[in-house]
């Protein structure tokens, strides 16, 4: 081989390299934007009401539920600021955030929970029914103690 055929052979490899890498770069920040949309939960199940009534025993068993599965990624006071929540991106929700929880239906929270979505996992064949909309008592509960500013 000629040292121009080498030449351009290596201009060609490093023009490839280069357009995989912007290829790359571009279908993460695809992936980024997509990961990071807005729900979109049916109507129907915004509608959905809880048949879990509040009550001492259904925040409490709510509570080790939580404790279980939710707290690393949504800290104690569901503040979105538990110990593996730098790992992931989007960042876990606050549960503290008033306004936000106040926005939301108990059916929004519920299929949230049931369906999960990267990088929070689904719980519909994890937990019963009734756990999940135990959950979901608990993370309004979240709201209603931190204190107003």
């Amino acid at each position: 081989m000629s040292p121009t055929t080498n030449a351009q052979s290596n201009r060609r490899l490093r023009k490839l390299l280069f357009v995989s890498l912007l290829a790359v770069i571009g279908i993460a920040i695809t992936f980024a934007i997509f990961q990071n949309r807005a729900w979109k939960i049916p109507e129907e199940a915004k509608q959905r009401k809880s048949p879990v009534q509040p009550s001492p025993a259904a925040i409490a068993a709510a509570r080790t539920i939580y404790g279980d599965k939710c707290v690393q990624c949504h800290g104690e006071t569901g503040k979105g600021d538990g110990s593996d929540a730098p790992l992931y991106y989007p960042a876990p929700a606050s549960f503290a955030d008033a306004k936000r929880m106040s926005a939301v239906t108990d059916g929004e929270l519920f299929y949230e929970i049931s369906q999960g979505r990267k990088p929070m996992p689904a719980f519909k064949k994890r937990l019963t029914e009734e756990q999940r909309w135990q959950l979901v008592l608990l993370v309004r509960s979240f709201a209603a103690e931190s204190p107003s500013r």
